[in-house]
């Protein structure tokens, strides 16, 4: 029995889900055939259908026989499928969907601070502290703040020894990785607010920590809508 080629399979889904994330490929519209996608990326036919089935297994298809392959509407994705959110930050990604993501961060992330607040070690503690001071040391290197700023979430999300919220881990940083470009601009006023996190955390006081975070994500969002407001004004 021969088995499908894990490597060919994974590029045919990333560029097929580029396509669809982009809106190259639109909703209601069918994927290239089977035959045409073998001609056009030099794969099997079993390629091309584990891929889809992939895909499917994401919500940005639907395999149909007969018919072909239908691209479902963009409600229907799974939006906490890393690999999606990876694509969108590829492709295009609109604000509206940029604002999904900042009130998904909204809802999950100032219950993780408390939660961090409660549950952290001190070495963790320490963690998250020496994270901010990588935030607050290359604030003049936007790649560098970044790289810290996304360090000093996912290491409150590590700290909340919630196995459900664990489980989102590649979600979360995947809607990090979305976000953070649109919003580097806000990242040294932001600064104070992240530091309130820092300290409420290695305090333990759970609702200074969580009413922290809250600072921290409503700057973001102001950020992002006052971003929309100049784009269309």
């Amino acid at each position: 029995m021969t088995k499908t080629k894990p490597n060919r399979t994974t590029a045919l889904v990333e560029a097929l889900g580029i396509r669809i994330a982009s809106g190259q490929i639109a909703p209601g519209t069918y994927l290239p055939s089977e035959g045409e996608l073998e001609q056009e990326f030099g794969v099997s036919r079993t390629v091309v259908r584990e891929a889809a089935k992939i895909l499917s297994a994401k919500g940005l298809v639907t395999v149909r026989q007969r018919t072909g392959t239908r691209v479902e509407p963009r409600e229907r994705w799974q939006w906490l499928d890393g690999e999606l959110i990876a694509w969108l930050s590829r492709g295009r990604i609109s604000h509206d969907e940029l604002m999904a993501f900042a009130e998904a961060r909204q809802i999950i992330e100032p219950g993780a601070a408390a939660l961090a607040a409660l549950r952290a070690t001190d070495i963790e503690r320490q963690a998250i502290l020496d994270t901010y001071r990588r935030m607050e040391r290359d604030q003049n290197d936007p790649a560098a703040a970044v790289a810290a700023d996304k360090a000093f979430h996912m290491s409150i999300l590590a700290a909340t020894h919630n196995p459900v919220l664990q489980s989102l881990r590649q979600a979360i940083e995947s809607i990090l990785d979305a976000v953070f470009p649109h919003t580097v601009g806000a990242f040294t006023a932001n600064l104070e607010n992240h530091a309130a996190v820092a300290e409420a955390i290695a305090a333990g006081d759970c609702i200074a920590a969580r009413h922290a975070m809250e600072a921290v994500l409503d700057r973001t969002s102001g950020f992002l809508g006052h971003a929309r407001e100049q784009a269309t004004s």
